[in-house]
């Protein structure tokens, strides 16, 4: 996969948004203020806990690369299956209570309507406007799946030791392309990460106690001192775009051409010419550049493995299929 143009205003040009058969106010007629209640939800609690949309926006994004947008991420285990949350990757997502309460006060308008996947696809979108990010249209009409499997959240969540080639392959298997993979790692300029999750970047890169020598001197010595002080620290958050994870902009990519990206797969988009050429684009374009860059390729990915029709079901409870 490459890109494709010298710039990113060239390969915007070209994102694609394919919707299979969702279809902007799927809700009008069956739910009419299905998507109003969840903004005025969204509008009333995330500006007392702003953290909590980069946190829908790892859930969105973990639950469409698995099975495709199904809310297959909000089942919870049973006895005879380990379900998506349970994965690693899945372990430290934030927010399945605040898509519970939504899907109750949903419910309670038009029970049996909405399906999770859809509450999960609107709440995201509306949470980073919220906080000042980029909107984009949600076309609605998903279902519900009905596996969630541990294995496969293993598999198909690129891991954030994941190189170039691998994320790009891993993108390529859900219709995305090189700008998809840019831009959307851009979502990183919001939330936090766990020491665990880059803590051989600083202790152990080869194996040998070493650091790994893309990571940026001056950062990894403050890290090591300030937050990550051993290998073993389980328990610290990072911000992944310090001075600004709260705010939706270009600072992550600026902490990238300085090789201060947290993950391994961050560190990675520097590695090729065309994409570090995307990301200098980027941080030296209007912010209006990423955030329609982000909203197409949001959109898109929304989009990915979505089932219609008579697939799945409307799940009542997120966390439980229905008996």
């Amino acid at each position: 996969m490459s890109f494709r143009g010298p710039t990113i205003l060239v390969f915007l040009g070209f994102l694609s948004c394919v919707h299979a058969d969702l279809k902007l106010g799927f809700y009008d007629d069956s739910c009419p203020k299905a998507e109003k209640m969840i903004l005025d939800f969204v509008e009333e609690h995330i500006p007392n806990a702003p953290t909590v949309a980069a946190s829908l926006l790892r859930m969105h994004f973990h639950d469409c690369f698995v099975r495709g947008c199904d809310g297959s991420v909000l089942i919870n285990s049973t006895s005879t299956n380990q379900a998506e949350k349970a994965a690693t990757p899945n372990q430290t997502l934030r927010g399945f209570d605040f898509i519970d309460r939504l899907k109750s006060v949903v419910e309670e308008e038009c029970p049996g309507i909405v399906s999770c996947a859809d509450i999960l696809a609107l709440a995201t979108r509306d949470a980073v406007g919220v906080i000042g990010g980029p909107i984009w249209r949600v076309p609605t009409g998903r279902r519900d799946g009905l596996i969630s499997n541990l294995t496969e959240a293993l598999s198909e969540i690129p891991a954030p030791t994941s190189n170039l080639s691998s994320l790009q392959t891993s993108f390529a298997n859900k219709g995305l392309n090189a700008a998809d993979l840019v831009l959307l790692s851009g979502a990183h300029t919001i939330g936090v990460a766990h020491c665990e999750s880059f803590s051989d970047r600083l202790y152990n890169f080869t194996g040998n106690g070493d650091q790994d020598p893309s990571l940026d001197g001056f950062y990894a010595t403050n890290l090591k001192k300030n937050k990550c002080r051993d290998a073993t620290d389980e328990t610290t958050l990072v911000e992944m775009d310090p001075g600004s994870f709260r705010t939706f902009d270009v600072g992550y990519y600026r902490n990238l051409l300085k090789r201060r990206g947290l993950f391994e797969s961050d560190a990675a988009l520097t590695t090729d010419a065309a994409a570090k050429a995307a990301i200098v684009d980027l941080v030296d374009s209007p912010p209006q550049t990423f955030f329609a860059g982000f909203a197409m390729s949001m959109e898109k990915m929304g989009s990915i493995g979505v089932k219609t029709g008579s697939s799945g079901e409307i799940r009542r409870n997120c966390a439980v299929i229905n008996s």
